[in-house]
């Protein structure tokens, strides 16, 4: 199965040991590159992995939450999972029970933590890397509707990594036509009319409904405003498009804008 890139990558994984002497242990952690993250962890301590996981892999990253919009929200969720008795936000979950995994314990309560305060209205991606493990899991657990699921592996990569790749491959193949016209396109493309204020939005500000016939074009702001005006909340979690009235998930507004969703009819 080919990786999955995504760009500005923040996100909170949980390892599993395959070690038949640590069998079952866990660990949480943060990364910006999982792929990096695995392999020094599996390394050891010397190599840049955590104290906890040296010497006793291999490590098997089982699942990673990520979308998160800063590195900063992302360590608080990692704490959060990591002491989910002692953090606020967690306090009220079920505690472990006598029979039950520390990995399946691990599992079931970050289902939970989706659901609340302050993450259930994040734009998430709850990833499975592991497919054994989420075959286990799928009847059982229910994530936020609004939350995207995905399954296999993936790869994080700087801001503007697939434009560039795009126009290399093109480049490869002598087809500078398309190359200019990308170029020609983006640069037409910096300064558009939003379709709420009218005002022009620059290529920074600027977010597109996720469907393709849609033509909406709007400011960040614009749209976020319009989708929170009836539950009068700061960040919204889905909204009717102005343009072509359908529904839309906030979460996949965000991800086109970050280039790591494609289009539907």
């Amino acid at each position: 199965m080919e990786s999955a890139v995504i760009e500005k990558f923040n996100g909170v994984y949980l390892l599993y040991c395959e070690n038949v002497k640590f069998k079952g242990r866990t660990y949480i952690g943060y990364t910006v590159d999982p792929v990096r993250r695995l392999k020094r962890h599996n390394a050891g301590f010397d190599f840049g992995g955590a104290k906890k996981t040296s010497n006793k892999g291999p490590w098997n990253m089982v699942l990673i939450i990520h979308g998160f919009p800063n590195s900063r929200l992302a360590l608080r969720f990692e704490w959060a999972w990591q002491h989910l008795d002692l953090s606020l936000h967690t306090r009220h979950l079920s505690k472990k029970k006598s029979n039950q995994t520390q990995v399946n314990y691990l599992i079931t309560s970050v289902a939970e933590m989706l659901k609340v305060s302050p993450w259930f209205r994040l734009p998430l991606t709850i990833q499975w890397l592991d497919l054994k493990f989420s075959s286990d899991y799928l009847l059982k657990l229910k994530f936020p509707q609004h939350m995207n699921i995905q399954y296999g592996a993936i790869e994080a990569r700087k801001i503007g990594w697939v434009e560039k790749q795009m126009k290399k491959k093109n480049k490869i193949n002598g087809d500078q036509d398309k190359i200019d016209d990308l170029e020609e396109i983006n640069c037409i493309s910096n300064f558009s009319n939003c379709y709420l204020c009218k005002k022009n939005v620059d290529v920074n500000d600027r977010v597109e409904c996720v469907y393709k016939n849609c033509k909406l074009i709007s400011h960040i702001i614009c749209l976020g405003n319009s989708f929170t005006k009836k539950d009068k909340k700061i960040l919204p979690i889905n909204g009717i498009c102005p343009s072509c009235d359908r529904l839309v998930l906030w979460g996949d507004i965000v991800r086109k804008k970050l280039g790591c969703y494609v289009s539907i009819d």
